[in-house]
């Protein structure tokens, strides 16, 4: 065995026993998705709620972007792509008709994934291309109704494998890189992503309130995305493989703690599931490996140019969007190819973060007198900085729908929220308490500690203008440069699914 191939090997194989963790790690969080988005399933996948079939498919404009949810315009589908990705998560989590079940995982997950859009995030992309790369591995191998306990213990290193470890290396190589900049360097970046008014939970927040903790952390959050995938590579042995995992399971618990990301941290750490060396499970006494002649490659020639192109279209998105012409849309077939397997590779997470404080209200004027929030559950309106700021909505999806709002490409989104949240309101509440004029805006105080500038867009009303110019709209007296400031206050550049 040369150098070379002993490094291939040490690298790109992953043990048996470590795929069928990722396995049970992979259906687990496909289910939970399954049930937590029935939280919404009135206002996010009816034909009347806040993003509407006719909306998604024009934001798109892709006939490659597809979707089952997107197949039948009925608000009984929804509920059953739904109940179709938990079904598949589970039996991905038992093994069960292991191949198939994964890949009816990834066929519900991306298909959720396009029709919530504008609420999806980089863990719900993170875990399309989690699934995409598992349908051609053995996840069925060991511990699983599929194997009955006949399973073969060993390694596999084969294409998927390699690329299923290179995806993982990517991730936090693009977001670190997308980090090297002064805000990050200088630790104001993590006060400021860390704030209510960002994407902090209220531990997030009281931890980096004072200041002091930001620089440090900062700079080990850079150190480990940069370092994090050259170690991972260049040294593949197994204590160093072991602690590597140990670092950045406990790296994205703690994001799960003190930042609402949604499933994002979860899945980080079930990513890390398959590079857990053999030594783990031998230490626990479940099936000892024997060696290099153990190992074997997995596959037809169906798989591996499958694997081979979709690997070449993650390259190429990649690439496209770490160079300095990647606000130019890249030609449209390999964008269609892109789309089609779902291998859009866009992970600079938090690499841009204002210092700034934002948040959104839906202003209601009731039937009986009373002014409140419909987006925080009917309390008081708190027009300027509400308490709780993003983490007082309901849930990290409404977080992340409500964050990308304002920005020109989803303003097309905030017409039907309005009328979705007035609709909802009116259906659950008596005559007495009913919405009669509803205001959706976004709010955002000067970037500087000079300028306490409140600047104030309202995003859309309910009822909208009719043909004699009556109803909510008019008091939309807004000027142009505070609309235009108001959709940069976050990444200028668009995604259906990055924070």
């Amino acid at each position: 065995m040369n150098q070379q191939t002993s490094w291939w090997q040490r690298a790109f194989a992953v043990d048996l026993r470590s795929l069928a963790a990722f396995r049970i790690g992979l259906g687990l969080l496909v289910a939970a998705d399954a049930l937590l988005r029935t939280r919404d399933l009135g206002l996010m996948f009816t034909t009347a709620g806040m993003l509407p079939p006719a909306v998604i498919r024009s934001f798109y404009d892709d006939p490659c972007a597809w979707s089952l949810a997107l197949a039948i315009d009925a608000d009984w589908w929804g509920a059953a792509v739904l109940a179709v990705e938990a079904a598949a998560g589970l039996l991905l989590a038992a093994g069960c008709g292991s191949r198939f079940a994964t890949v009816a995982a990834w066929v519900a997950v991306v298909s959720v994934l396009r029709r919530t859009a504008p609420a999806t995030n980089a863990g719900d992309a993170w875990l399309a291309c989690l699934l995409f790369w598992g349908m051609f591995l053995p996840l069925g191998a060991l511990w699983s109704c599929d194997s009955r306990g006949r399973g073969r213990r060993g390694t596999v290193v084969s294409t998927a494998s390699a690329l299923l470890v290179l995806q993982v290396a990517v991730v936090y190589g693009a977001a670190g890189l997308s980090k090297w900049n002064p805000a990050w360097c200088t630790g104001d970046a993590v006060r400021f992503a860390f704030s209510v008014h960002d994407h902090g939970t209220p531990l997030g927040a009281w931890l980096f309130a004072g200041g002091w903790l930001s620089r440090p952390v900062a700079w080990s959050v850079l150190t480990l995305e940069l370092a994090g995938p050259i170690v991972l590579l260049a040294w593949p042995a197994a204590r160093v493989r072991l602690l590597l995992c140990l670092i950045f399971m406990l790296f994205h618990a703690a994001s799960c703690l003190t930042m609402s990301v949604g499933l994002f941290g979860y899945v980080g750490i079930v990513a890390w599931l398959p590079l857990l060396p053999a030594d783990v499970w031998d230490a626990l006494g479940l099936g000892r490996t024997t060696g290099c002649s153990s190992l074997v490659g997995t596959g037809s020639r169906t798989d591996l140019w499958l694997c081979m192109t979709a690997g070449s279209l993650a390259l190429v998105s990649l690439i496209h969007d770490h160079t300095p012409r990647r606000d130019v849309p890249l030609p449209r077939p390999v964008a269609c190819l892109v789309n089609l397997f779902c291998m859009h590779q866009e992970w600079a997470m938090f690499g841009s973060v204002q210092p700034q404080e934002q948040w959104v209200y839906a202003r209601a004027e009731l039937a009986d007198g009373r002014v409140v929030d419909l987006l925080r559950g009917g309390r008081p309106l708190e027009a300027e900085r509400p308490a709780g700021g993003f983490w007082s909505l309901p849930h990290h999806r409404w977080h992340k729908l409500m964050w990308v709002l304002p920005r020109p490409r989803y303003r097309c989104f905030a017409a039907p929220v309005a009328a979705a949240l007035a609709r909802d309101w009116n259906r659950r509440h008596p005559v007495g308490e009913r919405v009669e004029r509803l205001e959706l805006h976004c709010a955002r105080l000067g970037r500087t500690p000079e300028d306490d500038t409140l600047h104030d867009l309202l995003l859309a009303a309910w009822p909208p203008r009719d043909a004699a110019g009556a109803g909510g709209l008019e008091r939309l007296i807004q000027s142009l440069d505070a609309a235009d400031d108001l959709s940069t206050a976050v990444e200028p550049r668009p995604s259906a699914g990055v924070d």
